[in-house]
């Protein structure tokens, strides 16, 4: 599969750091990347994804050859270069307790113009790479969505760039991409109260399903 194939799609400046991004990937983390042929060609949809690093953004939307919207805190729009940047790469700002109402409308405006969006079920980052229970919040979007979700695992992130500041060049990090999951594969509205934290529940377990790419030996 081709990654480059929608580049006329991405505003410039995604564009721009998209393929910087990839030169990075390639030149200091490079793993193996398997599942690619899951990825949608167009549409909205959603990208659900385990985190245990600050790489992980940016590892997972260099292998997806169409432009995507992220979360982040709004507390790093600040005056000057961060909030040009945040807002022209199509940033999505959140208050840490999940409750603004303002990033959902945004949610739904990006998926409306057939973008994509990474969510991470987990909320924060795993201290060792261990999969933790998810919360809520990815199931509630889903679930008012009705988008397709990909399920994507990175490994060996959390060794490369973990808790503990220190940036490890060279370790591999390698990704795999599952199959989509439909509404009627992740929605659970028979559940009333519990319906999103079931929808999440679904959604990583299929994270935790995909398995570590074996190495290619040339």
């Amino acid at each position: 599969m081709n990654r480059r194939y929608d580049q006329a799609s991405m505003d410039w400046l995604y564009g721009i750091c998209h393929y910087i991004i990839i030169g990075c990937y390639d030149a200091a983390f490079r793993g193996e990347v398997v599942g690619l042929e899951h990825i949608p060609k167009t549409g909205p949809f959603l990208i659900a994804g385990n985190h245990a690093s600050h790489l992980d953004p940016p590892a997972i939307g260099s292998q997806i050859p169409r432009q995507l919207a992220f979360f982040a805190r709004k507390s790093l729009w600040k005056p000057g270069f961060a909030t040009w940047w945040m807002d022209g790469v199509g940033s999505i700002p959140v208050d840490r307790d999940g409750s603004d109402l303002s990033a959902i409308k945004r949610v739904l405006q990006t998926l409306k113009t057939g973008k994509a969006l990474i969510l991470f079920p987990e909320g924060t980052r795993s201290p060792d790479g261990t999969l933790q229970p998810p919360k809520a919040g990815v199931g509630m979007i889903a679930s008012k969505t009705q988008v397709p979700v990909l399920p994507v695992r990175i490994f060996n992130s959390h060794i490369a760039f973990g808790r503990d500041g220190k940036l490890r060049i060279g370790t591999p990090i390698s990704i795999t991409f599952g199959p989509l999951l439909y509404p009627t594969d992740y929605d659970s509205p028979e559940a009333g109260k519990d319906r999103y934290q079931r929808t999440s529940e679904k959604i990583m377990t299929a994270i935790a399903a995909l398995r570590e790419p074996t190495v290619t030996v040339v």
